[in-house]
């Protein structure tokens, strides 16, 4: 070891600092054609339809991963087709309806479901499933960047709810409450890159 007066010189113990996600991703949301392209690889899993009816749920809930995960059938109405979307974060909560594809992905997974559960999205031994587990299975749908061309995490799911909603013409105020933030500021986000306000240049 190198020494400097006499002594040994300080190693040099930086950790070397983790990059922000836009230093790997040119953005951090999905269009719709790669949510679809994402929930037919996720058909192809093991466990194909929870794994399918997980992507579906977050993406179309809007959900956090850990949210996903901590949904219980207790939240769900299958007969009236509605969802109550407990939020974290001191997000606010909101009762959803649930469109047919989604209704049809949750019956067929209660009935599949074995050992039966109070949680909708559980592991092979009946455990529900944890949030770092449901990032980690979108991450291998994506197969590194060779599926979509860029590196998946699961809150890019929850942006892509965000940005299909106000590029579908929904009121900025009604995506703030369906995604539960609790400040607009946070939505807003995706009014700034929705393609739509520059539907009228050039005309």
């Amino acid at each position: 070891m190198a020494r400097k007066n006499g002594s040994p010189a300080a190693a040099n113990r930086t950790v070397p600092r983790r990059k922000p996600n836009g230093a790997s991703r040119t953005r951090e949301h999905l269009t719709e054609n790669e949510v679809n392209t994402l929930l037919q690889a996720a058909k192809g899993n093991r466990h194909g339809h929870r794994d399918y009816a997980m992507v579906l749920v977050c993406y179309r809930h809007g959900l956090r991963a850990q949210e996903l995960c901590d949904l219980e059938w207790s939240q769900i109405d299958l007969d009236r087709a509605t969802m109550h979307i407990s939020r974290v974060k001191q997000g606010k909560p909101a009762t959803h309806p649930i469109r047919g594809d989604v209704l049809r992905a949750l019956r067929q997974l209660k009935r599949e479901q074995s050992p039966a559960s109070n949680f909708v999205f559980t592991s092979e031994r009946g455990a529900p499933m944890k949030a770092v587990s449901f990032n980690m299975l979108v991450k291998r749908l994506g197969n590194g960047s060779k599926l979509l061309g860029l590196p998946l995490h699961a809150h890019m799911l929850r942006h892509a709810c965000g940005y299909a909603l106000i590029n579908a013409g929904i009121d900025v105020r009604v995506v703030q409450d369906y995604l539960g933030h609790k400040s607009i500021a946070s939505t807003v986000r995706y009014t700034e890159l929705s393609a739509n306000k520059f539907k009228d240049v050039w005309r």
